[in-house]
């Protein structure tokens, strides 16, 4: 089981880099531009995923009191892609050394409404993966309606072809 929750950490992170990057190459006047979506732009939907992210490695450890990037974030677009980017290595990192044991074990969370939950990691994890590429399709369909013509293959099939390479 851990393997799999390894790949797809490693899988997110190069997602994620794909479209952050071409992102950060574009002028400031597309990245802020409003597109209609579940959030309002190309900046504010790499806060949001930047902001998941966080929270739940936030609520795994466990933090008592859950900060969130989102409301207390006011750097540059840089800084941000920099922050979600180092977010997306921590769960690499603690994926690379964990046990099964810590994967399977169940843990108590409060959500932003302070309903209490408990649940195993591994399906927080399973979440998390999927949110994240639930928002890399709305950043491509922000960036076609920029029309940005050229992005890049973010399809987990690529990942696991360029790392057999």
């Amino acid at each position: 089981m851990k393997e799999i929750y390894v790949v797809l950490s490693q899988y997110n992170l190069w997602a994620n880099s794909r479209l952050a990057d071409l992102i950060l190459s574009l002028p400031e006047e597309k990245v802020n531009r409003e597109i209609i979506s579940s959030f309002p732009g190309l900046r504010l939907t790499l806060l949001h995923m930047w902001n998941a992210e966080s929270v739940w490695w936030q609520r795994i450890k466990p933090e008592e009191n859950i900060h969130l990037p989102f409301e207390e974030f006011d750097g540059s677009l840089f800084e941000l892609v920099n922050n979600w980017k180092l977010q997306s290595k921590q769960w690499i990192n603690w994926l690379e050394s964990a046990t099964e044991a810590a994967i399977a074990h169940e843990f108590i969370y409060r959500d932003s409404k302070k309903n209490r939950y408990k649940q195993p990691v591994s399906e927080v994890l399973q979440h998390l993966f999927i949110h994240q590429s639930y928002h890399r399709g709305q950043l491509v369909t922000i960036l076609r309606q920029l029309e940005i013509t050229e992005i890049p293959a973010t399809d987990f099939i690529y990942f696991l072809r360029k790392k057999k390479t």
